[in-house]
């Protein structure tokens, strides 16, 4: 059996085609822009070139995107935006008029004058292409990850996010409670339901990146639970104590709100039990969430993985508390750090 993995970050989307009768070392294996950057130069170039821009498409992943719009606007050109695309900058399209962005509405004719820029968070069709000038047919079975806010037009959506999360790890924690089925993904999940419409594809998964890459890193043949997995993404960092394959508590920030002292503290206070919401959230963070304590006595290993992991591997020996560092590994499942989160997606089946 042959499937695809796209893990989809706010740097890169990581890319696995693994095939269940060979070696995991022999999935073919691509890092790619993420699809915000792709997006974000895009507009970026119909800036340089003075054009009025089109938003089409669906609901994806924002962050340097956003902030290419914006800076569209600021340059004075200006940005219309289908109903479904605008959800991608806000989840109030109230909130995306503010920002003098045009919306057109499902029945309005959209203008022909603008450049189109189609929004979505994955191109079956590019991975299709890549893999066929290799002579590699595409799969038919797919997994996916995105991370998801949530709709939240009314509240904070760092809240909000992360009530969904705590209430996953009180149901229980495991793998199966943060996967979706294409056609079972909850409405609050407006990310991952645009994800299923693209796929389209009733034996497909779709999960959160942050506990893909828990789950992926845990495969390290370092990890040993009860265990702290730390994925320091591009954008988001999130820290999970893990025993029995279960998510028991975890914090997420903002990796450019860290530095690796802070980090570290953090880490040891999450298995101490001592880190609270209020401390990430007023960082600037989404919150945390203990459902049990440990003691750092108790963990037996500390996981770190992510493209931003250089936070805790460039810290000075003096800044490394001596009893937390000598349990941390920088986990490479199969080899292959970037891959943590595809291989998350991949959990069932290489475990068998």
């Amino acid at each position: 059996m042959r499937i695809l993995a796209i893990d989809i970050g706010t740097g890169t989307q990581d890319i696995l085609l693994h095939d269940t009768e060979k070696e995991v070392e022999n999935s073919l294996v691509m890092i790619m822009p993420s699809p915000t950057v792709i997006i974000a130069d895009r507009i970026r170039k119909a800036t340089q070139k003075g054009s009025d821009i089109l938003l089409t498409g669906d609901i994806m992943g924002g962050g340097p995107s956003v902030r290419a719009i914006k800076n569209h606007i600021k340059k004075g050109h200006k940005v219309y935006a289908s109903e479904n695309a605008a959800l991608t900058i806000k989840d109030d399209l109230e909130r995306v008029r503010s920002m003098g962005i045009i919306v057109v509405g499902n029945d309005e004719i959209l203008p022909q004058v603008a450049e189109e820029i189609v929004l979505k968070d994955v191109d079956l069709g590019s991975i299709e292409n890549a893999l066929g000038n290799f002579g590699v047919d595409m799969p038919h079975k797919i997994a996916v990850a995105v991370q998801d806010h949530g709709n939240s037009p009314a509240e904070s959506n760092r809240v909000f996010r992360f009530r969904i999360l705590e209430r996953l790890i009180d149901q229980g924690g495991d793998f199966d409670k943060f996967v979706y089925k294409v056609n079972e993904v909850p409405e609050e999940f407006t990310r991952m339901a645009s994800v299923s419409r693209i796929i389209s594809r009733k034996d497909a998964i779709i999960m959160d990146t942050g506990p893909a890459a828990i789950f992926g890193a845990l495969l390290d043949v370092n990890a040993v639970q009860p265990a702290i997995v730390v994925n320091i993404g591009n954008g988001h960092t999130l820290a999970g104590i893990i025993d029995e394959d279960r998510i028991i508590g975890l914090f997420e920030h903002h990796t450019s709100n860290l530095d690796g002292k802070q980090l570290q503290q953090h880490i040891i206070d999450l298995a101490n039990g001592k880190l609270t919401f209020d401390d990430i959230f007023n960082e600037g963070g989404h919150g945390c969430y203990i459902k049990r304590i440990y003691g750092e006595d108790t963990i037996m290993s500390v996981m770190i993985t992510g493209p931003r992991r250089n936070l805790l591997q460039d810290m000075r020996t003096e800044d490394r508390d001596q009893m937390i560092w000598r349990k941390i590994h920088f986990a490479a499942p199969f080899g292959n750090m970037m891959l943590s989160g595809c291989y998350g997606l991949l959990t069932p089946q290489l475990r068998q």
